[in-house]
């Protein structure tokens, strides 16, 4: 099973789980791991939307071969459950920072009154750039996440270390994650990820997309708890 191509989806999943169930024993406060599972549980919501993915993207074999099928896949779920978690206490793992909680003063200042548009921006724009342009999907879900992550930005300005630094610490943990699936399945993504219709530039075999991803993802989701 191990060597077997279609199980490197599950597989790679499944050690993500195992990065994010390392985590959350680690971690000592309570607000820190109650927030890693309302982010997981909602985050893993949003592996429904592989369809969008898939075959502009990649197509991986997947579990009871229901990707090919339908779209959709058991994999893609348990992935952003895990990354999701991951992101957001990211930053409070390394560093041991807990949450700063807004004074009244700040919660009712001026910049503060945008933060309906500060959530909503992701999906607002993903969802235009879905329907009025001819990116692929990766394209349109890295901008929407970055001017999310700018809104958030200047919604919560004493957010803005937080977010920066989970960038870069989500961006080098999905790197030595990924060159786990380059070590146990050589050739994986020349097969799987779609190449001709992205960039085709490989980063140490990793498509430079997936490193733009993560970046992206960490910058604007670390901040999504004090949403």
């Amino acid at each position: 099973m191990l060597t077997d191509i279609h199980y490197a989806w599950l597989i790679w999943s499944v050690l993500l789980l195992v990065i994010w169930l390392a985590m959350y024993l680690v971690l000592r406060s309570k607000e820190s791991k109650k927030e890693m599972l309302i982010v997981s549980f909602w985050t893993g919501l949003t592996g429904l939307t592989e369809p969008l993915f898939v075959p502009e993207y990649w197509s991986p074999p997947s579990l009871f071969n229901l990707n090919a099928l339908t779209g959709f896949d058991i994999e893609s779920v348990l992935w952003a459950f895990g990354v999701g978690g991951i992101v957001v206490v990211l930053y409070e793992y390394i560093f041991r920072t807990a949450h700063r909680h807004l004074s009244r003063t700040e919660q009712h200042g001026h910049r503060h009154r945008f933060h309906h548009i500060a959530v909503g921006a992701t999906p607002v724009l993903l969802i235009a750039l879905l329907v009025f342009t001819d990116w692929n999907p990766i394209y349109s879900s890295i901008l929407a996440l970055l001017v999310g992550g700018i809104a958030t930005w200047y919604c919560r300005p004493d957010l803005k270390k937080k977010m920066l630094a989970s960038a870069g610490l989500f961006l080098g943990v999905y790197f030595l994650y990924f060159l786990t699936l380059i070590g146990m399945y050589p050739g994986y993504v020349g097969q799987v990820w779609n190449l001709s219709a992205i960039s085709g530039i490989l980063i140490v075999g990793i498509p430079l997309e997936e490193l733009l991803f993560a970046l992206s993802f960490g910058f604007m989701w670390s901040s999504v708890y004090e949403h």
